[in-house]
């Protein structure tokens, strides 16, 4: 007898044994079979306490994290700031350099003396030379 003849054979006697079940007996086995839980919920308390741990661990990790882009963001701005007002300095500074260099001209010094104080250059001057 050959395999497939085998598996044939044994295929015919099992659904030849299960008699159709009527829809109240139908009704009675799922009843009964949906009672009994599928699976049995097993608390294991030391998994659970590490996982507890380990999320605490990862959202202060994230908090600390959040802090500290936070603390380096407004250090970059308050950087920007400064730089922003050394630069502005740095323009009032060479605003000034050229004012007083303006101001130190001697074209402007004759000028004043000449319009606002009376006075002249002399025509001739003369030099007193002691041996």
């Amino acid at each position: 007898m050959s395999a497939l003849r085998k598996y044939e054979d044994y295929e015919e006697e099992f659904y030849e044994e299960q008699a159709p079940l009527s829809r109240e007996e139908e009704l009675k086995s799922l009843k009964a079979h949906s009672e009994e839980p599928l699976f049995k919920t097993v608390v294991d308390t030391a998994t659970r306490s590490h996982c507890q741990i380990l999320f605490l661990v990862a959202a202060v990790m994230a908090l600390l994290v959040t802090v500290g882009s936070g603390v380096s963001a407004s250090r970059g701005y308050a950087l920007v700031a400064t730089q922003s007002q050394a630069e502005q300095l740095e323009q009032e500074n060479e605003r000034l350099r050229i004012e007083n260099a303006k101001l130190k001209a001697p074209q402007r010094i004759k000028d004043i003396a000449e319009g606002e104080l009376g006075m002249t250059v002399p025509k001739k001057v003369y030099f007193a030379h002691e041996n």
